[in-house]
């Protein structure tokens, strides 16, 4: 549903296809009808929150589970969430090599995150590595301003499995497109922290011609206009009205389609509020889609990585979160709609990074390296 998530299943159903014995402690679902998926073990909990927000539900089940398990490695995905925070004050009392991957410190900033954060400047000492998604975000520079010497650079990623299989359905008719349109795509989930608004704006303003913007995300039922954002639905629709060849559709599909719509579409725009290393523009590269992505998380520097895409001007409040500079935005993707050369230069300069570097299968064989290698000593 989010991209921790998906790293947890792509690690997990990757190592376990290599031969590891994975677990995955997590959330009870009522979809879920299995204990296993694709070799991966599934152990689930009724709880929720973290120690800010207070913890509800199964608390000591899970402790309880935390303390008497016996693995080699037990690795802690994202902070201020429940199954990282009751393991905090018991670390050193869990068996194995205990790993963090904390995914970004969203809260840092936050007023009401200061105790918790203040806390973490101990906790943190608890794990045996540290790993982290950048080489300059908010955690890790954390983790260094606090002594922490234990800690590792290793990226999100995108699959082989999945983006260079030629087998994909036909996005442009699925929606009735004109084959000859110009597909600006956006994946995200529908929280409000994902730039959706932005987008449309972006792309309502902008000069393409003969347009459509995608946007595919998960929960569409919670993308709503507040009372504040009242006046820019009237300004969406006037510009809307005044569009012509420009379309908006918002939808939610399955996988195979989101990756079909990777590889037909021929821009990403991703002006998002926060994210630690987001995984859509990984996803872009194993496409060969140029994107335009907002300065979040470490999109500048997955944008070096790749060489895959453009920043665009942003400005961020002091709780951390950014904001496109709209007009400027508006220009830049003007510019890369028009330019063609360039377009394609970012396409195949990001695919060809992407294939040495950054597929799930390299990336999994680094994570294994670095488990067999705290296992050892």
């Amino acid at each position: 549903m989010g991209g921790m998530q998906e790293v947890v299943r792509q690690l997990s159903e990757r190592l376990a296809a290599i031969g590891h014995d994975v677990t995955v402690a997590t959330r009870k679902h009522p979809d879920r009808i299995s204990t296993e998926v694709n070799g991966v073990k599934i152990v689930d909990f009724e709880i929720s929150g973290n120690l800010v927000t207070g913890i509800e539900g199964d608390r000591a089940g899970y402790e309880n589970f935390l303390l008497s398990s016996r693995f080699d490695v037990v690795t802690f995905f994202a902070a201020q969430q429940w199954a990282t925070d009751v393991a905090l004050p018991v670390l050193d009392r869990i068996h194995g090599k205990k790993v963090s991957v904390p995914t970004g410190y969203s809260g840092l900033y936050w007023p009401g995150y200061a105790g918790y954060f203040e806390k973490m400047k101990t906790w943190i000492h608890g794990y045996d590595m540290n790993v982290y998604l950048s080489d300059d975000y908010r955690d890790i520079n954390f983790a260094r301003a606090n002594g922490v010497t234990r800690l590792v650079l290793i990226p999100n990623g995108a699959g082989e499995d999945e983006f260079l299989s030629d087998e994909y359905p036909d996005v442009r008719q699925m929606f009735g497109l004109p084959p000859d349109c110009f597909l600006v795509l956006h994946v995200g989930s529908y929280t409000g922290w994902k730039g959706h608004h932005d987008a449309m704006e972006i792309f309502l303003r902008s000069g393409l011609k003969n347009a459509v913007l995608l946007m595919i995300g998960n929960n569409t039922g919670q993308f709503a206009i507040s009372k504040k954002q009242r006046p820019l639905l009237w300004i969406l629709k006037r510009l809307s009205s005044l569009a012509g060849s420009k379309r908006i559709i918002m939808t939610s599909v399955s996988r195979e389609v989101t990756v079909a719509a990777y590889k037909q579409a021929d821009l990403f725009l991703f002006p998002s509020n926060i994210e630690c290393s987001p995984i859509v523009l990984f996803e872009c590269a194993a496409a060969g889609l140029p994107f335009l992505a907002t300065d979040v998380g470490n999109s500048p520097e997955i944008a070096g990585w790749t060489e895959g895409g453009v920043i665009l001007p942003t400005t961020k409040d002091r709780n951390g979160f950014s904001h496109a500079n709209l007009k400027g935005s508006v220009e830049a993707l003007n510019e890369l709609y028009r330019d063609t050369t360039k377009r394609k230069g970012l396409s195949e300069r990001s695919f060809r990074r992407w294939r040495e570097l950054y597929s799930w299968e390299k990336i999994t064989l680094r994570y294994e390296k670095l488990y067999k290698d705290l296992l050892t000593g």
